[in-house]
């Protein structure tokens, strides 16, 4: 999975100001939302025919409303971004929330990522809030919350 990270390192720089780091991946199965259950969440990996990993999702429930999903992370190998594996990946997330009942599902794009946000804008997410001052790694985001109903 750490090669992931590798081939996902621009997004990696632009969210924490750092390379990609073992501790990153680690911290991929240990994170969840303030008051969030990690039994709850939802680690998932897209592969390709014959194995190769590119693309995760980490995706809560409960949070920030009992019937909300959230994700948290959606990474995809730079190399593979814009062939539709993120429109794929994220029909198998609504699939998965709807399963768990979830009426919601909410993400986090940071202002500087302008073409993330422009994925979630086409998949019919709309602006909740904006959150200034958001610090991950060495950065300090404005982080958009953004919404759509499932």
């Amino acid at each position: 999975m750490r090669d992931l990270y590798d081939r996902a390192a621009d997004f990696v720089m632009l969210e924490s100001g750092t390379a990609p780091s073992d501790t990153m991946v680690a911290d991929f199965f240990t994170d969840c939302p303030p008051g969030g259950d990690l039994a709850a969440s939802c680690k998932l990996g897209m592969f390709l025919p014959g194995g190769a990993l590119v693309a995760i999702a980490d995706m809560a429930f409960g949070y920030p409303e009992t019937d909300d999903a959230y994700i948290g992370l959606l990474l995809i190998d730079q190399n593979r971004r814009g062939v539709g594996l993120g429109r794929i990946f994220l029909d198998h997330l609504i699939t998965t929330a709807r399963a768990r009942k979830a009426t919601r599902l909410l993400i986090a794009v940071l202002d500087d990522n302008t073409r993330g946000r422009a994925f979630w804008e086409r998949e019919d997410f709309r602006l909740l809030q904006s959150i200034p001052d958001f610090k991950a790694g060495l950065k300090t985001h404005i982080v958009h919350r953004m919404w759509r109903q499932l």
